[in-house]
């Protein structure tokens, strides 16, 4: 009994710290390791909230055109439409529920790790951008814009639009299992690593994806 004990007490400290060390190794060991960004092409932005991350693209460009899959019309205010769109992935109940750190709860936090099939795609539109280390941008080639605009398009499960933060953002039902191991932020890295973006091998916080940029 005391041996099982103990056994249990030390797989309780051990899983956490292998845990730690998997994120703090996915997150600096790079992927696409020899990337170089194009001289030309599309920008796009990384962004941050300090919770969330989501990646930033032109509403309307000769690759691909986002008011098909987010009209102004699905906004709260359709005049808040832009020319930018920022998207992004998640659990639902912790996108909906957890905008910013102020209003992390431990029992939504404790259901999303545990995994969720019940996710969101979340488009904000903006009407410009801004400088700051909350939004960094990344140059893609036209064929890695082609194939991120696809990938991202292919995340989105249709239905109907759910009201977001303010006037200028909305939800949309998503594909995919939300978990510890697949977060928004996971999200954001795995669609930049899949079109040959440097980035962390795994990136399942905020710090983990915005440093690489």
């Amino acid at each position: 009994m005391a041996a099982a004990l103990a056994g249990l007490l030390i797989g309780l400290l051990i899983g956490p710290l292998l845990f730690a060390l998997a994120v703090v190794g996915g997150s600096l060991m790079p992927a696409n390791a020899d990337a170089v960004p194009p001289d030309r092409g599309v920008t796009i932005y990384v962004n941050t909230n300090g919770v969330h991350t989501g990646i930033v693209m032109p509403t309307v460009h000769p690759l691909h055109d986002w008011r098909g899959r987010a009209p102004a019309a699905d906004l709260p205010d359709p005049r808040r439409a832009g020319p930018w769109v920022l998207i992004g992935w998640g659990d639902r109940d912790f996108f909906l529920n957890t905008p910013t750190w102020a209003e992390v709860d431990p029992r939504v936090v404790l259901r999303a790790a545990l995994g969720n099939d019940d996710t969101l795609m979340h488009v904000d539109h903006l009407q410009r951008l801004w400088r700051g280390p909350d939004l960094r941008p990344v140059v893609l080639s036209a064929d890695q814009y082609r194939a991120l605009a696809r990938a991202i398009e292919a995340d989105f499960a249709g239905g109907t639009a759910i009201p977001g933060y303010g006037p200028g953002d909305v939800f949309y039902p998503a594909h995919g299992r939300y978990s510890a191991i697949r977060t928004c932020n996971a999200w954001t890295g795995d669609r930049l690593r899949a079109v040959g973006i440097r980035i962390g091998y795994w990136t399942p916080l905020s710090w983990s994806v915005m440093r690489w940029f």
